[in-house]
């Protein structure tokens, strides 16, 4: 039997503080990916997508909240995003958060929707996107494997304890192995996508 992790009441049994290990590891991992994938929708590739713009945060009425609370978004052709703010009193106040923004596009406004039109990058553009792509998907490899190192940690120090025998230890480690390849393969494949999203033209 084994001390508790914080949260966790009652006595737990080693196969349940095996179980809880991999399992935090799993979703940890699982997360590290969701990040990784926010972190791609976040880098432009010249067509349109509201995640380059959702989380905006617009000062409205003095509080700042995330542009896709105050309006809807779609994308009529590839390299043209249109903004529909829910209510119109909000137009100068999305706009204004727009120009302001990194995005660098000047926005439309024609007193009902607002209109931002994506350039075409230049292949120097393209090229450099990807290096930081291929940076970002690094980070989250990263992120991955070190969740799998510090499960191992705990497992083997259940196993020094006594705990655990060395073959749980050994097919506990080959589940944690598997599950990093798992997610490590995930960010391969979102970076396989987001490498053609940016060299098409």
């Amino acid at each position: 039997m084994r001390r508790n992790p914080a949260g966790y009441a009652g006595p737990l049994m080693d196969d349940e503080m095996i179980e809880l290990v991999v399992s935090d590891a799993r979703e940890h991992m699982g997360k590290a990916v969701e990040h990784t994938q926010a972190e791609f929708g976040a880098i432009r590739t010249g067509r349109a997508t509201p995640a380059l713009v959702e989380h905006l945060k617009v000062d409205y009425y003095g509080t700042e909240s995330e542009l896709r609370q105050l309006a809807g978004f779609s994308v009529p052709e590839a390299r043209l995003l249109v903004v529909s703010p829910y209510d119109k009193s909000s137009l100068g106040a999305i706009e204004k958060t727009l120009q302001g923004s990194d995005l660098g596009i000047t926005p439309s406004n024609d007193g009902t929707v607002i209109r931002l039109a994506f350039p075409v990058p230049t292949e120097q553009r393209r090229k450099e996107l990807v290096k930081v792509v291929k940076q970002k998907a690094e980070e989250g490899r990263v992120s991955v494997r070190n969740l799998r190192r510090t499960a191992r940690q705990e497992l083997e120090s259940m196993q020094k304890e006594g705990e655990l025998s060395t073959d749980e230890l050994e097919r506990v480690e080959k589940d944690l192995d598997k599950l990093t390849q798992d997610h490590v393969a995930a960010i391969d494949r979102l970076l396989t996508h987001k490498e053609q999203e940016l060299l098409e033209i």
